[in-house]
């Protein structure tokens, strides 16, 4: 092994110890009729590919969650959320604009934790009929006090170019690569904030 190999490990081992990140895509939206469960299926499908980490989709629908603070609402799923994004290292947001910034359900979920959120990098997929991008910068806001890092690319998909009748998405190919591009930066920070919570 040799001298500093003895003290220092090998890369290899590093390596090995090293377990894959968790990157949780989280469908910013409640709402009937919502086209975020296809855009976050589709961004699990090109992150899958890369092999670097495990991405799970984490749908806000899927937890009890009323307006925090609000009396006699069922939060019953607050305890199973706070699991599922304790667990996480890093996210990647799906982010609709509802006029002009992100949906009420986003802000909700993100209001109800602090220390879980704390250290961890994020990218932003957004779609509106400008991209989502108020929308995108309203949640860099909330991220940055939450002491969550958000990442420079940001996927931007029009309601016009990326889905057919508004409702069927069909991204144009040149949006998989912006995608590829996002995770290319939230990969190493996510890896570089973990050992601040180590």
């Amino acid at each position: 092994m040799g001298f500093f190999g003895t003290f220092f490990g090998t890369k290899q081992e590093e390596e090995i110890t090293m377990t894959k990140l968790n990157i949780g895509i989280i469908l910013g939206s409640t709402r009937e009729g919502r086209v975020s469960s296809q855009v976050g299926a589709w961004v699990k499908e090109i992150a899958d590919q890369r092999g670097d980490a495990n991405y799970t989709v984490i749908d806000i629908a899927d937890y009890a969650l009323p307006l925090l603070g609000e009396s006699g609402g069922d939060a019953s799923g607050a305890a199973a959320w706070s699991e599922i994004i304790a667990k996480q290292d890093g996210f990647v947001f799906i982010v609709q604009e509802y006029n002009h910034s992100i949906s009420a359900a986003l802000k909700n979920a993100l209001d109800y934790l602090r220390v879980e959120w704390n250290n961890k990098a994020a990218g932003i997929v957004s779609y509106g009929s400008v991209g989502g991008a108020r929308a995108a910068e309203h949640l860099r806001g909330i991220l940055s006090e939450l002491s969550i890092a958000h990442v420079r690319v940001h996927p931007a998909l029009s309601l016009f170019t990326d889905f057919e009748n508004g409702t069927d998405f069909k991204p144009a190919a040149v949006q998989a690569a912006s995608v590829e591009q996002m995770l290319d930066q939230v990969i190493p920070w996510t890896t570089a904030l973990h050992t601040i919570r180590k």
